[in-house]
C-alpha cells in the first residue's frame, strides 16, 4: 500500500515534525493548524517552534513543494490528527473538544479508502470516538466500528513517543505502536509509517495503544513522585538528597531519579489523570504521584518565601519591596523553549503575584514572555547574576549549569549549583 498524500492536522511539536519527515521521503505532505500565523511561517520555510533540526528539515521540504500549510483540510490519502488533548476541570476531565474539532474538520474530505491515524496522547476510546464522529459526519461512507475489514475508512491510533529536543532523530529510530480498529486499518498504518520509522512497528488494537502511551507516563510520573518526595522528607530531617540519591543508586537494582520543582510539560503532568478518569477506584497510586508532583510548587515557593525572610532578617533596613527574586527557567524540560503545564512556569508567575520586590525571570530559549508574565522583566543570566538578592533555580538549563551566581541565598530545585 502506497500513499502519495498525506494530510497532518495539528503542526505543534508533534505535527510540525512528523508532517517535515514525511515530507523528506517525497511524500505530498498538507499541514492543517487553527493559527494562521504558524501557517504563514511554515510556508515561508521557517518555524514557529524551537526543535533541534526542525528548521532545515522544514525549510527543504517546502522549498521542494513537498510540505504546506493551510487552515482548511483538504483530500489526501491518509490523515494524522495531531492536536492537544488537555484535562479540564478540578476532577481533570479529558478534553476531547480538540479532536473532535478536528474530526469534524477532517469528515468532509474523507474518501472510500482513507486512512485516518490520531497520535494525540488519548484517554481510552478516544479512537472510537473519533471514528463515531465520523460516523455521524458521514452517513454515506463506512467506518470499522460497523463494518470492521469492509469499511471504507481505516482508524488508528498511534502515539508518538518522542523526547522534546530529539523529536527528528527519535520519529525515525523509536519503535512505533500501531493500534488498528481492524486487522487492515494496522496494516495500513504500518504501511504509512514504514516509509520513514527505522524502529519496530508493533501491532496492536487501539484501545492498548492508547493505554501504552498513558501508562509510559503513568510510570515516569511515579517514579518522579519517589524522588519529589524523597527531597521534601529528606529537607525535613537535614539530609542532602542529592548526596543520599547518588549513594542510593550505588545499589544495581536502584535508580532513582533525580527530583525538580514538579512535573510539566503536555504529557506527563496530564496523562495519568486520563487512566484516573476512567478508573479512579483502581488507580490509587498513579493518583497519589499526581498529587505529590502537583504540590511540589508550592513546597518551592514556601522556600522562596522562607529565603526572603531570610534575607530581611540578615538586612533589617530592608523591606520586601526592596528584595530582588530572580528565577532561573520557565520551560517544562532542560534547553527547550516548550512551556506547557510547566511548573516552573507556574511557580515564576506566583512568586511574581506574591512578592511585592522586583522579579527578574529568566530563560534563555525564549524571546519574549507569554501573556500571563509579560508585566515582568525577562532578562539575561549575567543581569539576574548581578542584580538579584534570591535566586531560584527552577530548570537545569545547559547556561545555569556552566555558572551559578556567587550568592549564598540560593533556592535550587535541581541541585546544580552548590
Amino acid at each position: 500500500m502506497k500513499f502519495s498524500s498525506l494530510s497532518v492536522i495539528g503542526l505543534g511539536y508533534i505535527g510540525l515534525p512528523t508532517a517535515a519527515v514525511f515530507a523528506s521521503r517525497k511524500i505530498k505532505v498538507v499541514g492543517v493548524d487553527v493559527n494562521q500565523k504558524a501557517v504563514d511561517i511554515i510556508n515561508q520555510g521557517k518555524i514557529h517552534i524551537v526543535e533541534p533540526d526542525l528548521d532545515i528539515a522544514v525549510h527543504a521540504a517546502v522549498t521542494e513543494g513537498y510540505l504546506r500549510a493551510t487552515t482548511i483540510p483538504e483530500a489526501a490519502d491518509a490523515f494524522i490528527v495531531a492536536v492537544p488533548t488537555p484535562f479540564k476541570g478540578d476532577n481533570h476531565e479529558p478534553d476531547l473538544s480538540y479532536i473532535e474539532s478536528a474530526s469534524k474538520a477532517i469528515a468532509p474530505v474523507l474518501q472510500k479508502g482513507n486512512l485516518v491515524i490520531l497520535e494525540s496522547t488519548s484517554p481510552v476510546g478516544a479512537t472510537e470516538q473519533m471514528a463515531a464522529w465520523f460516523a455521524e459526519a458521514r452517513p454515506d461512507l463506512t467506518f470499522p466500528q460497523t463494518h470492521g475489514e469492509d469499511s471504507d475508512i481505516r482508524v488508528a491510533h498511534c502515539p508518538e513517543r518522542v523526547l522534546p529536543g530529539h523529536v527528528m532523530r527519535e520519529l525515525i529510530e523509536n519503535d512505533r505502536v500501531i493500534g488498528g480498529m481492524t486487522a487492515k486499518c494496522s496494516a495500513a498504518s504500518v504501511a504509512l509509517y514504514k516509509s520513514f520509522v527505522q524502529g519496530e512497528c508493533v501491532i496492536t488494537n487501539a484501545r492498548t495503544a492508547e493505554m501504552a502511551k498513558l501508562t509510559e507516563n503513568s510510570f515516569r510520573d511515579v517514579n518522579i513522585a519517589f524522588a519529589n518526595e524523597l527531597s521534601m522528607i529528606c529537607d525535613k530531617l537535614d539530609i542532602n538528597v542529592w548526596e543520599l540519591i547518588k549513594l542510593a543508586n550505588r545499589h544495581p537494582r536502584v535508580n532513582i531519579l533525580q527530583p525538580g520543582p514538579g512535573v510539566g510539560g503536555h504529557c506527563i503532568a496530564v496523562d495519568p489523570w486520563f487512566i484516573v478518569s476512567k478508573t479512579p477506584e483502581q488507580a490509587r497510586l498513579i493518583r497519589t504521584a499526581r498529587e505529590v508532583n502537583d504540590s511540589k510548587p508550592e513546597w518551592v515557593i514556601n522556600k522562596v518565601k522562607i529565603a526572603i525572610a531570610d534575607f530581611l532578617q540578615a538586612n533589617p533596613t530592608k523591606t520586601a519591596k526592596d528584595v530582588t527574586v530572580a528565577c532561573y527557567g520557565l520551560a517544562f524540560k532542560p534547553d527547550i523553549d516548550d512551556l506547557r503545564e510547566s511548573p516552573a512556569c507556574s511557580i515564576s508567575q506566583q512568586i511574581a503575584n506574591l512578592h511585592s520586590g522586583t522579579v527578574l525571570l529568566v530563560e534563555p530559549n525564549i524571546e519574549s514572555l507569554p501573556t500571563k508574565l509579560n508585566r515582568h522583566k525577562l532578562v539575561a543570566t549575567d543581569l539576574a547574576y548581578a542584580t538579584a538578592d534570591i535566586h531560584v533555580l527552577l530548570v537545569d538549563h545547559k547556561e545555569f549549569k556552566q555558572q551559578g551566581p556567587t550568592s549564598d541565598l540560593v533556592v535550587d530545585t535541581k541541585g546544580i549549583w552548590k
